[in-house]
């Protein structure tokens, strides 16, 4: 949900500082952390729940979600309990919250598009870009660890990943809440959002990708 690579950033750095207390596994941020990893079961449940609460549910356990994906940020930051688990396990959780939602829109496409009409993959192409873009960034990040510290600089955060994530954690609330007939008015905002936060997931790859390449070049 939020940005990975920001939520890992707080982490270490919270780490980097931390008195002997953060050297716990299981510190508060961690709970909130683990607490989304077992939400994710819940909401594939609560999704195929035809009927009013069920949608409510859904939508909550995500918003729920977005919020303590900030707050365990927060408060490893503020308190001083980051972890090297925490650090490991947020993205995790992140990713995972996040791909088991764009799924479980795409298993119902007539029903998220109701207003638009009957166009199955409207939902899909973009979620097939922002997964895309997840797994090939990890993928570059563990190859960039391995490798020197320049590179690892090279993936570090930047602004428009977080656009990206904040870009996504609207669409896909809105998009949830859609399901519900009193707010299908605001599918098409959802749908529009989607497709933003799947260009910014594009554009966000090749900026990290052509940081990467200055790096190699320079060697």
């Amino acid at each position: 949900m939020g940005e990975e690579e920001d939520s890992v950033t707080v982490d270490q750095n919270s780490c980097d500082g931390a008195d002997s207390s953060s050297s716990k596994v299981l510190t508060l941020p961690t709970v909130l952390t683990l607490g989304r990893v077992a939400a994710v079961p819940i909401l594939v449940a609560t999704f195929y729940v035809d009927c009013w609460w069920g949608r409510t549910a859904t939508t909550s356990l995500f918003i729920a979600a977005a919020i303590t994906d900030w707050l365990d940020g927060y408060l490893a930051r503020k308190m001083r309990l980051g972890s090297a688990f925490g650090a490991f396990l947020d993205p995790v959780a992140d990713k995972l919250m996040v791909a088991a939602t764009l799924i479980l829109l795409c298993t119902k496409p007539m029903d998220a598009v109701v207003v638009l009409g009957p166009i199955p993959w409207l939902v899909t192409v973009p979620s097939i870009a922002i997964i895309g873009r997840e797994i090939t960034m990890s993928a570059v990040r563990e190859w960039a660890a391995s490798q020197n510290g320049k590179l690892s600089k090279a993936v570090a955060v930047n602004s428009l990943g977080k656009w990206k994530t904040a870009t996504q954690m609207i669409a896909l609330t809105i998009l949830l809440a859609s399901r519900d007939s009193s707010f299908e008015r605001l599918l098409p905002s959802g749908i529009g959002l989607l497709y933003v936060s799947a260009g910014l997931s594009i554009w966000s790859l090749v900026v990290y990708m052509r940081q990467i390449m200055r790096v190699l070049l320079k060697k």
